[in-house]
């Protein structure tokens, strides 16, 4: 029987990747699956508990730069950041993050998070046409403003900084994806020393001063991987977020309109139904086996790569009730939008707060908000990393 192939960037399976992965639950919660010929041998995880399992299983290593487990791809500075590292260095590199990257300074955005949202409106507002992509109207400038100004870079060339972006989380054939590793790696190297030379008070400069209680501080390198880790997750996932939530609402008239009639009573739980049921992270990055292991009954070589299924996981009936109904009266508690254990996602209160605010100035400014037919059929997103669309035609 050929292993199934998450990788082709199959139209059917991009255009909806839940069919696949509850075909694959239907026979476990661990399968044997192609990727690509580096990742070989690959498991794949679709099972709730399984997965829980996975995302803080010792046995399973994030850390693949030594060169003896993805041999022939050489590490760059972008890749000296904490998602990509291991206790105790993952642990080192967090507390030091923590330090600075604290609930105190989420929430001292959130004014500045509202405005930046009523200003890319007005200008929706203003277009004679009543029609744009909402992605390039609200969702892509949104989290890209907002981090870019959290970490201090508020110039931040957004041109090509998406392009690499993109191509990092989904790369294309055109541009192999460690291309766009290095080239953004320069990039951010050349940011980071410029907010040495000129610090503010911002993120970037904060953690450039940080020091913890023995004086250990993060290295230019580190600091570097973590310009890296916080600007693309900081702004990616965000965009899919915004997208996926507003498109989930829209083809659920029913739930928008209870939305609309309570949005301080069912607001924050709509958010955490939109990262369950669509969320903007499909699989969670590689992990490797350390050792011979066992999981979901599925028997793991050591030295193979483990791949998550958020999407899948989030989908397991033996989890939620109904899961492929969108319910925003749901208690979807315990959802893995954001992972789990070690590495749960450190900016999930800053995509919190910006889907809430986004999702609720866009209802209310637009009541007749709809998908637009002109727009034409949804250009997904490629690749198993992210679950998205690449433009989002609106009307209202």
């Amino acid at each position: 029987m050929p292993l199934p192939d998450i990788s082709a960037n199959d139209a059917d399976f991009l255009t909806d990747p839940h069919s696949f992965y509850a075909r694959l639950r239907a026979t476990g919660p661990v399968h044997h699956v192609e990727v690509t010929a580096e990742y070989a041998p690959t498991y794949l995880v679709v099972g709730y508990d399984e997965a829980r399992r996975a995302l803080a299983h010792p046995g399973l290593a994030k850390d693949w730069s030594s060169g003896a487990i993805l041999p022939g791809i050489t590490a760059t500075q972008a890749n000296r950041n904490m998602l990509e590292a291991d206790p105790p260095h993952h642990t080192r590199l967090r507390r030091l993050v923590a330090r600075e990257f604290t609930s105190r300074r989420v929430q001292a955005m959130r004014p500045r998070v509202q405005q930046i949202t009523d200003d890319l409106l007005d200008a929706m507002a203003a277009r004679p046409q009543r029609t744009a992509d909402l992605i390039k109207a609200l969702a892509f400038p949104l989290p890209m403003t907002v981090i870019g100004e959290l970490l201090g870079v508020p110039g931040l060339d957004r041109e090509r900084f998406s392009y690499w972006s993109k191509e990092v989380v989904a790369p294309t054939s055109a541009t192999p994806s460690t291309t766009a590793h290095h080239k953004l790696g320069e990039y951010l190297a050349e940011l980071v020393a410029a907010k040495a030379k000129d610090p503010g008070d911002d993120l970037l400069s904060a953690l450039i001063r940080t020091r913890d209680e023995d004086g250990d501080a993060l290295s230019p390198e580190e600091l570097i991987g973590m310009a890296f880790l916080l600007l693309v997750a900081g702004h990616e996932t965000t965009v899919n977020l915004i997208s996926n939530g507003t498109r989930a609402l829209l083809a659920h008239p029913d739930q928008l309109a209870a939305l609309r009639a309570d949005y301080d009573g069912l607001l924050d739980g709509a958010v955490e139904e939109m990262l369950r049921y669509d969320g903007p992270v499909q699989n969670a990055t590689y992990r490797y086996a350390r050792e011979d292991m066992e999981l979901g009954g599925t028997a793991i070589p050591a030295g193979a790569t483990v791949l998550v299924s958020l999407a899948g996981a989030d989908r397991d009936p033996g989890r939620y009730g109904d899961p492929d109904t969108f319910d925003i009266r749901r208690a979807p508690q315990g959802h893995l939008a954001f992972g789990h254990g070690l590495h749960f996602c450190i900016g999930a209160p800053l995509a919190r707060m910006e889907g809430r605010i986004a999702i609720r100035a866009l209802l209310e400014r637009f009541p007749d908000l709809a998908e637009d037919p002109a727009g034409g059929p949804p250009d997904h997103i490629g690749g198993s990393l992210i679950r998205g669309v690449t433009r989002l035609p609106v009307r209202w």
